[in-house]
């Protein structure tokens, strides 16, 4: 039987593999036209329009009675609203067809399907459009394809589904640290973004069904591609997440239970300790709280008595210490904030008057759907507490209204208020997200999760299908939130969280998060990996531009990378960070060996350079005494930059970058990228980019670094690039030095080789400003 897969595409594309589709009644919409712009199809007032807003990417458009509404708040309002408009176009009598260089439609009149294939003609979804106008979408596909996103997990699920989804799923913001959006993709090429906020989508036997959404016009996308080109397209209709400040790729200490002096002894502790640190997060405790005259919204003086004058800040900037606070939806009534409120109706009508839990004061929730409420809530007041030090943003508590969008919307106020403020970049974490947050610099936490190993083991699943909804900036209470994890608990959990895209650790009130009050065991495995994490700030800092040009961040599932493997297609156990390095973080109590299944290729182990071939799972060794080792295996043709490690992010300057390049036979790359690393100024041109690129070949291994792109002038003088596994006779015409010692003294460029744990390394001294194409010949070579 021909499957849909495999159906010859000639203009109509009809399949054999739904024998459903044969029994349902044809559609009556007729073929108004079909031109180089897309297909248009009408029943009397109604129409139905199939356009094509990238080669990729195909809009199916529902207009009920005409009605055409603006897009809504999931997709991107900037977004260009232009359709291609040179297609393939080819109409018989009975069907029309319209083809970019990546995707064609084609529409079937005596059946009413229309069909979405790729460039090899291979079918990827059907559907009746008909149903449209009954506002409900029925898409079929192979039965087999792996689905992925919709949503996530909040804090208390057992999480068990893993990745896959499958059956009813709910599109929702939901609460405690859960992630969902209208978007569905599969590892077999294809996506789909329907514009609505809140859907049911039914997944059944070769089935997408959705309904309950919430316009009249029905709209959604199928994107077609990789699971990084789907993402890539994503960010381009639904938004891309503006970059974070530099800062914010290091270090957070969040606590509840603080005043001044105990803070300055923590950032004292930290810097004495050469611990690395780049924020601390205040809970409660930084606000006036309960107070008049805008309480939730200033210092606390009783607390931070240097706060509100900005002396506290000064003493935090001497240190490279950023202070960052929580803020709350609700406002106390009985106040000049309160009554403000109330007069202008800005309360959320789903959330009556409570007794606030912590000031034991009458407050009420505002209502951040409103426009109003949003241009009030970044208010001169908030604007004083940002001056003086309060520069990111922690909002808790906003997941309880009946509202998809009250979370998004209450960062939007600060994204939005702040941007009109100042050109310092926004930072924040927020408790759900739903789609369309990630334009306002959103970042998710898990939650008020508990402590222990279970609690940390869940947190793979939580992470992972943030990230397949389109939620790039993950992270989590690390050592958990309730309770207080053990000392081993401790050490795992940082060496987990220093390979998650926000870093950070908390706890309930009085819980003490920092390294040294876990013993001196738990102490060292904790500092070794928060220093590994700051070694590789500029690997870390290139992928937060890329999520922000490219729509993937630091850490993707082991199927954006392997979607036709079927080990990893629910596999919570590992995941990439970068291209170039795959981490499987140790989650088990007292566990003494790890079975870790590394994909297809060659792997290197970070920390003893031994060679592992890819599709097999390996009985990893693991150390139950000291903790200190993580799972961490290089791939084959890695570029991975990394810098000296600091105690924050830009402590010093750096002028020298070491690259190790791992090449293979195929071609790799890897995007270097600096900037300023605090303003908005990159969207304006003001940065660094800088491709560097390796392959080996028979008679050895050329690197290449190709001119640099954008305004900004980085300190950056020289590359240090390290190819291993080779020890090179000739480097082109580079001055060859006696040893690595030699080559660092020298001024200029060079080269050398040495021995390393990888084994052979050539290492090159290479001007960073300007494009280089070094070919190493091997001593061996001919």
């Amino acid at each position: 039987m021909t499957t849909l897969r495999n159906l010859a595409l000639c203009g109509l594309l009809i399949s054999t593999s739904y024998s459903a589709l044969a029994d349902q009644t044809p559609q009556t919409f007729e073929l108004d036209h079909a031109d180089a712009r897309g297909i248009e199809l009408s029943h009397g007032s109604d129409r139905i329009t199939i356009r094509f807003v990238a080669p990729n990417v195909v809009q199916i458009h529902g207009m009920p009675h005409g009605v055409s509404a603006r897009p809504g708040i999931v997709m991107d309002p900037h977004a260009s609203r232009d359709t291609l408009s040179d297609l393939r176009v080819h109409t018989t009598a009975d069907s029309a067809s319209v083809a970019s260089s990546e995707l064609t439609a084609s529409w079937d009149k005596p059946t009413g399907r229309l069909s979405i294939a790729d460039a090899q003609g291979h079918v990827l979804l059907q559907t009746d459009p008909s149903t449209l106008m009954d506002r409900h979408i029925d898409l079929q596909h192979e039965a087999d394809d792996p689905l992925y996103g919709i949503g996530g997990y909040d804090a208390f699920e057992p999480a068990k589904k893993g990745l896959l989804r499958q059956g009813v799923q709910i599109a929702k913001a939901g609460e405690q640290g859960y992630p969902g959006g209208p978007f569905l993709w599969s590892t077999r090429g294809y996506g789909v973004l329907v514009d609505t906020v809140g859907a049911k989508f039914d997944l059944s036997d070769g089935h997408i069904d959705v309904t309950g959404i919430n316009r009249e016009d029905i709209s959604y996308d199928v994107i077609a591609g990789t699971p990084p080109k789907i993402f890539a397209a994503l960010a381009i209709l639904s938004g891309a997440p503006p970059m974070f400040p530099k800062w914010a790729m290091g270090f957070t200490n969040s606590q509840w239970g603080i005043d001044e002096q105990e803070f300055l002894a923590i950032v004292h502790g930290y810097r004495s300790r050469h611990i690395p640190i780049d924020n601390f997060t205040f809970d409660f405790d930084w606000k006036a709280w309960g107070d008049d005259s805008y309480g939730e919204f200033r210092w606390n003086e009783k607390k931070f008595p240097d706060g509100p004058t900005g002396k506290l800040k000064a003493m935090m900037d001497e240190l490279g210490m950023h202070m960052t606070g929580i803020m709350k939806p609700r406002i106390h009534v009985d106040t000049v904030e309160g009554r403000y409120a109330e007069a202008h109706g800005f309360w959320a009508t789903s959330r009556p008057q409570n007794m606030d839990y912590f000031s034991l004061k009458p407050v009420r929730e505002l209502d951040f759907d409103q426009a109003a409420v949003r241009a009030w809530f970044f208010n001169d007041t908030l604007k004083h507490s940002f001056d003086t030090g309060i520069v990111g943003w922690w909002n808790d508590e906003a997941d309880d209204t009946d509202s998809n969008t009250q979370f998004l919307n209450m960062q939007r106020a600060l994204y939005d208020g702040q941007r009109a403020y100042t050109p310092t970049r926004v930072w924040s974490i927020n408790r759900d997200f739903y789609l369309g947050a990630q334009r306002y610099a959103y970042g998710l936490w898990s939650g008020d999760i508990d402590t222990g190993f279970d609690s940390m083991a869940a947190q793979r699943q939580r992470m992972l299908s943030a990230i397949d909804v389109g939620e790039m900036k993950w992270g989590m209470d690390s050592g958990g939130f309730k309770g207080h994890p053990d000392d081993e608990n401790y050490a795992r959990w940082i060496e987990f969280a220093a390979f998650v895209p926000i870093f950070r650790v908390h706890g309930t009130l009085g819980e003490k998060r920092q390294p040294w009050a876990y013993g001196p065991t738990a102490e060292k495995a904790a500092t070794d990996a928060m220093r590994l994490r700051y070694t590789l700030i500029p690997y870390i800092y290139s992928y937060e531009h890329g999520d922000t040009t490219e729509g993937v961040g630091i850490v993707r599932p082991l199927t954006f990378d392997y979607p036709d493997d079927a080990q990893v297609r629910d596999d919570v156990d590992a995941w990439m960070f970068g291209d170039g390095l795959l981490v499987s973080p140790v989650v088990e109590k007292g566990q003494t060996e790890k079975d870790i299944y590394l994909p297809a290729g060659e792997w290197t182990d970070y920390f003893t350079g031994k060679v592992y071939q890819g599709g097999q799972t390996l009985h990893y060794m693991v150390d139950s005494k000291t903790w200190g080792d993580i799972p961490l295996f290089i791939r084959e043709g890695a570029i991975i930059p990394t810098q000296p490690a600091m105690d924050y992010v830009g402590e010093q300057p750096v002028t020298e970058l070491t690259v190790d390049v791992f090449p293979a036979e195929h071609a790799t790359h890897f995007d270097y990228y600096d900037d300023d690393g605090s303003t908005y100024a990159y969207e304006h041109g003001v940065y660094y980019a800088q491709r560097l690129s390796a392959q080996r070949n028979t008679d050895g291994v050329e690197f290449s670094i190709d001119p640099p792109h954008g305004s900004y002038k980085p300190e950056l003088t020289y590359y240090l690039v390290k190819v291993h596994g080779v020890a090179a006779a000739t480097a082109g015409s580079l001055k060859s030095y006696a040893n690595v010692d030699a080559l660092q003294a020298a001024k200029g460029e060079g080269w050398a080789i040495d021995h390393d744990r990888y084994g052979d390394v050539t290492l090159l001294r290479l001007a960073a400003e300007k494009a280089k194409h070094v070919v190493l010949r091997a001593a061996d070579s001919h």
